[in-house]
């Protein structure tokens, strides 16, 4: 049994140092690895990416993270993202990576940050303007880049593949969100890169108001771990090795 631990939207700041350490110390007991679906920063200053980064440096399970749009806000995501890396955390951008685990499974996690759109029958068309057609050609390169690494992931025999990003891939997980912000919460174009690749669990934050529980139209799992979400430092989930 393979146990993943996922969190997202922890929003971390100077005044949060060490709010979550103790929790963070404790997942030896419980998982075997640690998913950050992004939105780890208030601002993605890099003073509070140092932040994050003593929150997990040292842990004693792996740490895979994406970056979500408060980690973009002051335009430095380059250096958050350095923070993290020296910190032994591994940030994904349309990337995939393989961690080892106890008992020997190896874990594939695609990740990517995503990015809005809409869902079936409501989205977001590449059409018309070109900032129209580079939002959503925005989101459907990310998508691609999630397909590629999970299809690549497959090829390299892990046990288990996970996609991390920050927006939703389905509406699901969006349940109690205003209507009218869907477009702005996730895309049904990740939802399809992860159908069309395969995968066993799909991880994402940004959706406050959200849903924890959520499904591809293809029955893939997709979980919103957003904190405000889940109330607590992190959900642990369980994945069978194949």
């Amino acid at each position: 049994m393979i146990r993943v631990a996922a969190v997202g939207d922890i929003h971390m700041g100077p005044d949060s140092q060490g709010l979550l350490r103790p929790a963070f110390e404790t997942l030896p007991e419980c998982a075997d690895l640690l998913l950050l679906a992004g939105d780890l920063t208030r601002h993605g200053t890099p003073e509070e990416a140092r932040v994050v980064a003593q929150e997990v440096r040292g842990l004693p399970v792996p740490v895979v993270a994406v970056l979500g749009n408060h980690d973009h806000h002051d335009e430095q995501p380059e250096k958050v993202t350095a923070i993290l890396r020296e910190a032994d955390v591994t940030v994904l951008e349309g990337e995939g990576t393989v961690v080892e685990c106890g008992g020997g499974a190896r874990i594939g996690v695609a990740g990517t940050k995503g990015f809005g759109g809409g869902f079936v029958g409501r989205s977001a068309g590449e059409f018309g303007e070109p900032l129209m057609k580079e939002f959503v050609r925005s989101t459907r390169r990310s998508a691609d880049g999630l397909r590629t690494a999970l299809e690549e992931l497959g090829r390299e025999g892990c046990d288990a593949r996970i996609a991390l990003t920050h927006f939703s891939p389905v509406a699901d997980t969006l349940a109690g969100e205003p209507l009218e912000i869907y477009p702005f919460l996730g895309s049904y174009l990740l939802a399809e890169a992860i159908d069309t690749a395969g995968a066993d669990l799909s991880v994402h934050g940004h959706a406050h108001m959200g849903t924890e529980h959520g499904m591809t139209a293809g029955g893939v799992r997709v979980r919103n771990v957003a904190q405000p979400v889940i109330k607590r430092a992190f959900n642990v989930y369980q994945l069978h090795a194949a």
